[in-house]
């Protein structure tokens, strides 16, 4: 919520110009009949400044309404979604400056154009109602905004988390152990860490840890393997050593009080990433294994094994050093889930840098293209297995194509799900030269769509639902050439 201030000038601005265009005056007019200067009267319709007592007085016999009228902060009919904004969460929840806007820029913009924005605002409540966004979903693609617009980079976190690991002693790199963090957080920040059967809650099972921040008692399930267990010691040492706060205390998420616990919690994430993935070594090995002629999964899967267990972990820190980098700025992130007794396939994490890239996340339950490498992998896994694999991806429909790398496995986090993990890079002459392997023979280059209902692909083996998009297109496509052809015949 803006302050009380800010909120009453930027109401009395508005009602001002409400006033002013009903008698279809300009600033000048106003000025005019007033003797205040243009200026004065364009920062206060701005919401910039608020007018004193004679002021008001002035405008409101030049306008012919009431004192009253000017000064109540009750808004007409028309322009209630601008008072549900300027009240609402979003001035306070979303640090505007993270994005390089100016509160009071945006202010401006909805005083000069009132009813247009009112119109706006509308027709995103709309949209969010008709696909069921709520204020959870909402924060969350702001943060990945966030991120997309930093290409997934902070050089901040990551001297910060190199200074750390000189301090303690650390080395990044696979071989630091859980024991090692846990000592840390002991004695460091004066943590109790104490496992927790939470399988006796049928409710909590699926809990990973709980921070009760009181006693600085972290609770872990007894069921997480080393590597779980690692990332989470050090995302707790990064909200330590960063001083986030406000920050969440379970994980995974159950609820969030602010935008802000989840920023705060993505720099933790992001912290334990560097912690746990060298920067410097994993730029020199990626860039040794993209210079290799031929695609091989196993050295892949090599390439990840040198840095952690975690498929999760290896590809998700790629997204920070690729763009930055290597100068691979085109490229896509995505984490798929199955579960056991479903067909159904669900994107989970999604990451877009440079621009939104063609394959994405789809709200309105269509079926995802069964030709994706990752989703291939999710139908093909057997028991405790990791499976890798990579193929050119062609979007027939966008005209575009990805060299896709994916990992999947099987339960990894024992919920019952299976998980894949796909990196996918925009294949231009920049990246070309950067990856050898990219034409290679070894990579098989497949036609795929998003969704099934807006695949073009004919005869496709594993169509999962007949393209109902496409078909809506070409029906109201065909329509407009039938009107047309009417039309020439009339003249």
């Amino acid at each position: 919520m803006i302050a009380e201030s800010d909120y009453i000038r930027v109401v009395f601005g508005l009602k001002l110009k409400q006033q002013r265009q009903k008698k279809n005056w300009s600033l000048q007019d106003l000025a005019t009949k007033t003797g205040l200067s243009k200026s004065y009267l364009n920062e206060i319709e701005n919401g910039k400044k608020y007018p004193k007592h004679d002021k008001i007085i002035q405008l409101s016999e030049a306008l012919q309404c009431t004192f009253d009228d000017l000064v109540s902060t009750k808004l007409d009919k028309s322009l209630t979604p601008i008072n549900d904004v300027l009240q609402s969460d979003f001035f306070k929840e979303i640090p505007l400056d993270l994005f390089g806007i100016n509160k009071n820029n945006l202010i401006s913009i909805i005083s000069d154009a009132p009813k247009k924005v009112t119109a706006f605002i509308n027709a995103l409540i709309e949209v969010s109602q008709n696909y069921n966004l709520g204020k959870e979903r909402f924060y969350f693609a702001v943060m990945r905004s966030f991120q997309e617009l930093y290409d997934n980079y902070f050089p901040e976190i990551e001297e910060k988390a190199i200074r750390f690991a000189g301090d303690n002693q650390l080395e990044l790199n696979k071989n630091l152990k859980t024991e090692t963090l846990e000592k840390l957080l002991n004695e460091k920040f004066g943590y109790d860490i104490q496992p927790m059967d939470f399988s006796k809650d049928p409710v909590l099972n699926k809990l990973r840890s709980l921070f009760v921040p009181e006693k600085k008692l972290l609770l872990l399930n007894d069921r997480l393997d080393e590597n779980q267990k690692t990332f989470i010691y050090a995302k707790e040492i990064g909200f330590n050593f960063l001083n986030l706060h406000p920050r969440p205390n379970t994980y995974s998420w159950l609820d969030f009080g602010s935008f802000e616990e989840i920023l705060n919690n993505f720099y933790a994430s992001y912290f334990a990433g560097c912690l746990l993935i060298s920067k410097q070594e994993l730029i020199d090995k990626t860039s040794d294994f993209f210079y290799q002629k031929n695609w091989e999964s196993e050295d892949f899967e090599k390439l990840i094994s040198h840095f952690t267990d975690s498929p999760e972990t290896f590809y998700y820190r790629l997204t920070n050093m690729l763009s930055a980098e290597l100068g691979i700025k085109d490229l896509f992130y995505l984490c798929f889930v199955k579960k056991d007794n479903s067909d159904k396939i669900q994107i989970l994490k999604e990451l877009h840098l440079n621009h939104q890239q063609a394959p994405h996340s789809n709200a309105t339950n269509e079926h995802y293209c069964r030709r994706w490498v990752a989703v291939k992998n999710l139908h093909h896994l057997k028991e405790n297995e990791t499976l890798t694999a990579a193929q050119i991806s062609h979007y027939k429909d966008q005209g575009v194509s990805y060299l896709v790398i994916s990992t999947s496995q099987k339960n990894p986090f024992s919920d019952g799900s299976n998980r894949s993990y796909c990196l996918g890079i925009l294949l231009n002459n920049q990246t070309i030269k950067k990856i050898n392997f990219a034409r290679s023979s070894s990579l098989k280059t497949i036609e795929v769509g998003v969704t099934c209902e807006s695949c073009s692909i004919q005869n496709c083996e594993v169509r999962q639902a007949p393209p109902l998009r496409l078909e809506k297109e070409q029906f109201n496509l065909d329509m407009k050439k039938s009107i047309e052809r009417i039309r020439k015949s009339l003249t």
